[in-house]
């Protein structure tokens, strides 16, 4: 009896082994690719199922990865873009990677609600798809869209990218739903993209960021530049669309009253960055690591400082294994705190004038001073008004978000520079985000570029447009996301 029972499974066995050979090699039906994605094994190695996250949360964040790397890598070189141009960029090609992927998690909502303008007919999402090659179409247009200025040939590792994901990417689906999953992810970037060009403000003045039109005001301790490389930066950025938190809707903390007073805050203030920026020279120890890790301010020798917000987020992604989903809500909210406080920062900027501190201290204090940031570039300062400092608001903004998905105790190396000669880029420990923005903000004093002050406002204004952001309800359930 057992016998002929084994013999019973065999020959079923074979049968369907035969009838599988008929079909396609290695293609999977519809019914076998929403298995698939709901069963496939999360980022750390768990179970099968996707419960009632969705597809993306049993799906690891590899295509982002690979798109952050390279998004990077291009940003580093692009003409014209830092820091505000960069952070409006990010805002908005990891909004096309969200929507793109959005319905493939359950409690999910798009951004269309908050967003007036932003059109996105989800009729046309197909009824099978594969999200993965979605996000890779999706980023490939946009990516190609807001990253602009490239070197000649750099642009062509955006298309080396695309092709080598998909490839990775389409193996064993068939060719309708690949089809259909690229046309999707291409057809979001291009309406995001569209969106984008009804911000008039950013796109006239990314075309020109150091108009010629622009004159400072003068007043007592205005900031003025002093050659053409330190001409008036973005100065009408204050303008520019955001996403969460218009600067109207942000607090400001006047900065102290400029004063050429031996005892004034101001000049001692002054007289503390100089200090600073001497002894980290002369010491070559810690502060000036601190100062050069930090940079990020030279365009062709590093990425820029939001973009370093995007290498800490990736580097964190990798490090927790975070699925898919909660990657790409990481992402977003980072681009919308990023985007926020780049207009915030520059509408304050150019309303308080406050000048560099290289300026006050030729007149007063050291005619011979150089700051610590000419040894990597040929002119002194960033160019644009001091206060509040963009990197401090650009680190606590950044900040607030990683609290936000990772809570703030957290034992973390910045790699970011590593294997760096040029400048001071050795990795650096931090305990949690708090301490890491602090030392991001702080570290433009021993560079030389900043007061106290500036950067003491700036961590305070970050964190108010990062908390907007952490505010902002993607979920019908948060709950429920944040356990998966």
């Amino acid at each position: 009896m057992k016998t002929s029972i084994k013999l019973l499974y065999l020959l079923i066995f074979f049968a369907l082994l035969a009838q599988s050979c008929t079909k396609d090699e290695n293609i999977l039906t519809e019914t076998e690719l929403r298995a698939a994605n709901q069963n496939r094994p999360g980022p750390d190695g768990g179970g099968s199922g996707g419960g009632n996250c969705g597809e993306l949360c049993r799906i690891n964040a590899d295509v982002l990865h690979e798109w952050t790397d390279l998004m990077l890598e291009l940003e580093r070189y692009a003409a014209g873009m830092r820091p505000n141009a960069s952070a409006r960029a990010f805002a908005y090609i990891f909004l096309s990677s969200y929507e793109a992927a959005v319905a493939g998690i359950n409690n999910q909502n798009s951004t269309m609600g908050n967003l007036d303008g932003l059109t996105i007919d989800q009729s046309l999402l197909p009824e099978l798809i594969d999200y993965e090659l979605a996000i890779n179409s999706s980023l490939a247009t946009a990516i190609s869209h807001f990253i602009y200025n490239l070197p000649d040939g750099l642009a062509d590792k955006i298309v080396q990218l695309e092709s080598e994901l998909f490839n990775d990417l389409s193996t064993g689906i068939s060719e309708e739903i690949i089809d259909a999953s690229v046309a999707w992810g291409k057809y979001v970037a291009n309406q995001v993209i569209a969106y984008s060009k009804t911000d008039i403000a950013a796109e006239s003045q990314i075309l020109e960021p150091q108009p010629l039109s622009y004159v400072p005001p003068t007043g007592e301790g205005y900031w003025t530049y002093a050659a053409e490389e330190e001409r008036a930066l973005f100065p009408y950025w204050g303008s520019v669309r955001t996403f969460v938190i218009s600067p109207d809707e942000t607090t400001s903390v006047p900065p102290i009253e400029y004063s050429e007073d031996l005892t004034s805050p101001y000049y001692e203030q002054m007289m503390e960055c100089y200090t600073s920026n001497n002894t980290a020279k002369e010491e070559d120890g810690e502060d000036l690591w601190i100062a050069e890790f930090w940079s990020d301010d030279v365009e062709g020798l590093t990425f820029s400082p939001p973009a370093r917000q995007y290498s800490i987020s990736n580097q964190l992604i990798r490090r927790k294994k975070l699925n898919l989903a909660r990657s790409l809500s990481l992402y977003l909210k980072l681009g919308f705190a990023l985007n926020d406080a780049a207009v915030a920062t520059w509408k304050y900027k150019y309303e308080y004038m406050v000048m560099r501190p290289n300026v006050f201290i030729h007149e007063f204090i050291d005619p011979a001073f150089q700051t610590n940031l000419y040894r990597l570039v040929y002119w002194p300062n960033p160019s644009f008004p001091g206060y509040p400092s963009g990197h401090s608001t650009f680190a606590s903004a950044g900040a607030g978000v990683f609290i936000s998905f990772f809570g703030n105790n957290i034992n973390f190396t910045d790699r970011s520079h590593e294997g760096r000669t040029e400048f001071r880029g050795a990795p650096r420990r931090f305990e949690n985000f708090r301490q890491l923005a602090k030392e991001n903000a702080f570290s433009r004093v021993p560079l030389g570029v900043h007061m106290r002050m500036d950067c003491d406002e700036g961590l305070r204004l970050g964190y108010e447009i990062s908390a907007a952001v952490v505010g902002l309800d993607l979920f019908a359930n948060n709950n429920e996301i944040a356990s998966n």
